[in-house]
């Protein structure tokens, strides 16, 4: 087994961004923790304030990292969060099993999130805390939906939709009308589009790869792009 068929077996990402990428993106998510801790101290009890950090700690990684993919739309983001958040409550409340409790929080909220198609994979951190967390944030019963999830999911979701806006290729919501429109490449007279086509336009797409329309198009509009280069220098 060659080391490329390996790593691409363990799914090691071999799409290259550039340094400007990952500067924005790291820039990003110091600007959506450092807004959730401001806001929080602000207006929350400090304690309550650090135990939910670590689940928006995962939600920043997907907002400005990966903005474009579906985990990261702002349903996702908030139904996701506040589903979870509900239910962990619930199961603190209502099961007594400390163990059983916090694993009920997390299977629970998967399916919740499922149902109500805004799966969010840091809801699940969310649920959990509201089992594990410390007597402060238990007192707070269902208003910890409220005072510490809400307040801290729309204070995120406003930086990115503000710091994302900054930067044309980074389009959120995803759903938003095109920046930039990309005219859809007639079939007619190109070549098939291989692997080694996909890996020199993946090469050339700057940002996190996701699947929707506007990459689908860069992706096909660059892959066939290539044989026009080569063909007429």
């Amino acid at each position: 087994m060659s080391l490329h068929n390996f790593l691409d077996m363990i799914g090691f990402s071999r799409h290259k961004i550039n340094y400007k990428e990952k500067i924005i993106s790291t820039v990003g998510g110091f600007l959506g923790i450092f807004g959730i801790f401001m806001s929080s101290y602000w207006l929350l009890d400090s304690e309550v304030a650090v135990y939910i950090v670590p689940s928006m700690g995962a939600s920043a990684v997907l907002l400005f990292a990966a903005p474009h993919v579906p985990f990261s739309q702002p349903w996702n983001v908030l139904g996701g969060h506040a589903i979870s958040a509900v239910i962990g409550v619930a199961c603190w409340h209502w099961i007594p099993d400390y163990t059983v409790a916090a694993s009920a929080s997390v299977g629970l909220a998967i399916g919740a999130m499922y149902f109500m198609r805004c799966i969010h994979p840091p809801g699940g951190a969310t649920a959990l805390a509201a089992v594990i967390g410390s007597d402060k944030l238990h007192n707070l019963g269902y208003a910890y939906e409220f005072e510490p999830i809400l307040l801290n999911t729309v204070t995120i979701l406003l930086v990115a939709i503000a710091f994302n806006g900054l930067f044309k290729w980074r389009q959120y919501p995803a759903t938003l009308p095109f920046k930039k429109k990309i005219p859809p490449p007639e079939a007619k007279g190109y070549e098939p589009v291989n692997h080694e086509d996909f890996v020199f336009a993946l090469s050339h797409i700057d940002t996190f790869v996701d699947i929707n329309e506007e990459d689908l198009l860069k992706i096909y509009a660059l892959a066939t792009k290539r044989h026009v280069d080569v063909n007429n220098p």
